[in-house]
């Protein structure tokens, strides 16, 4: 069996598997082929991954003889026909956007499997790309904006005399949320976050947080951890409360998505103009809209003397930790799926073989993915 770890195009500077997940590959009985600079921009040398008894060769060959090709994103750069029937696709699919290709790669006999929907069960926290991608994005963000506040984070006593420590407010206790919460607090700025999930409140107060709470919150214990929609009164609430908190804050973590929609609202264009001059916006949920009514994704802007940054590539920005990340979550799912020959094994009774499949034999299994891609 053979595995293919295919070079990333355009801004991209992350690679699926380093040279150090290639012994593990070995190890599982499978040759591994590599495009040649597939890792330069992850800092990883064509010489590492020779020495880890890897094979690198130009990307046709490597397409057309793996049974297993790996990316970050998909190859979408490559006609369908390139690929061959029966091949395994895997990586994060950027859902109802490739909707045309991935039809054309079902049609052509493939099987994809999206990185992106590995289920959070405990069983695969050690494949879960989304919570690692986060933890980075949420890290990023908080250096971005103390880099882009023109005062200190904590609060300083000098000759000079005191310094108020800054205001952040979280908007999403997620992976990203949390993460932003301790880098900010370790940078000594006082920190608020806000979530509909109440679960979270305790998490919130063991990092040295306080907990935004709106009352009637609703909530979905099958959501998988994730916020829901809720309704058009506790919106209202919501929407007067984290007004009131934005004002009052220097920096405004946004990283609050629903799996499948259009990110929440949560901070208005007449919030923005209302914060204090200085403020800093970072919305790590702009490709999904955002949470700011005013952020442009991939942009930095700034209204009112407020800076808004639309940024969801901060785990391409900090390239070498997120590829080792991504490779270990990779690795995790491919023990699953390799047996100890070395052989594939599909087994579409595993929960999350079944959750993480979008096609496979020239059909949907995913039916999810199947409903969003047609939607679009």
């Amino acid at each position: 069996m053979t595995i293919g770890i295919l070079r990333e195009t355009g801004s991209e500077n992350r690679v699926a598997i380093l040279p150090g997940e290639v012994a593990l590959l070995k190890k599982m009985n499978l040759r591994v082929l590599v495009e040649p600079h597939a890792g330069d921009k992850a800092y990883a040398s064509d010489a590492e991954y020779e020495k880890a008894a890897a094979e690198i060769t130009a990307r046709q060959r490597l397409i057309k003889e793996s049974d297993i090709l790996v990316s970050v994103n998909l190859p979408i750069q490559e006609q369908p026909d390139v690929f061959k029937p029966g091949q395994l696709l895997c990586s994060l699919v950027s859902q109802a956007e490739h909707n045309l290709w991935i039809e054309d790669v079902r049609e052509r006999g493939l099987t994809l499997l999206a990185l992106n929907l590995v289920p959070r069960i405990t069983r695969a926290q050690t494949m879960d790309v989304l919570s690692s991608m986060a933890t980075i994005s949420g890290y990023k963000a908080v250096l971005d904006a103390a880099f882009l506040l023109p005062r200190f984070f904590p609060m300083f006593m000098s000759a000079s005399g005191t310094t108020k420590p800054a205001k952040v407010l979280i908007l999403g206790a997620g992976v990203a949320g949390l993460q932003a919460l301790a880098t900010a607090r370790k940078l000594g700025a006082v920190v608020e976050v806000f979530d509909v999930r109440s679960a979270v409140k305790e998490e919130v107060k063991s990092l040295g947080g306080r907990f935004v709470e709106v009352e009637g919150s609703k909530e979905d214990i099958l959501a998988g951890g994730y916020a829901v929609e809720q309704t058009e009164e506790f919106r209202e609430k919501q929407k007067k409360l984290i007004q009131q908190h934005s004002i009052a804050s220097n920096v405004i973590i946004c990283t609050a998505q629903i799996p499948g929609k259009k990110a929440p609202v949560l901070v208005t264009s007449d919030t923005v103009r209302s914060m204090k001059p200085g403020s800093v916006i970072i919305d790590i949920a702009a490709s999904t809209g955002g949470n700011c009514e005013l952020t442009v994704n991939g942009e930095i802007i700034s209204i009112n003397m407020v800076t808004i940054v639309g940024r969801t590539d901060y785990p391409s920005l900090m390239s070498a930790d997120s590829s080792r990340m991504f490779g270990n979550n990779l690795t995790g799912l491919l023990k699953l799926i390799i047996d100890k020959e070395g052989q594939l094994i599909l087994n579409l009774n595993d929960e999350i073989i079944r959750e993480t499949m979008i096609v496979h034999n020239y059909e949907y299994v995913n039916k999810n993915m199947k409903q969003l891609l047609n939607s679009k």
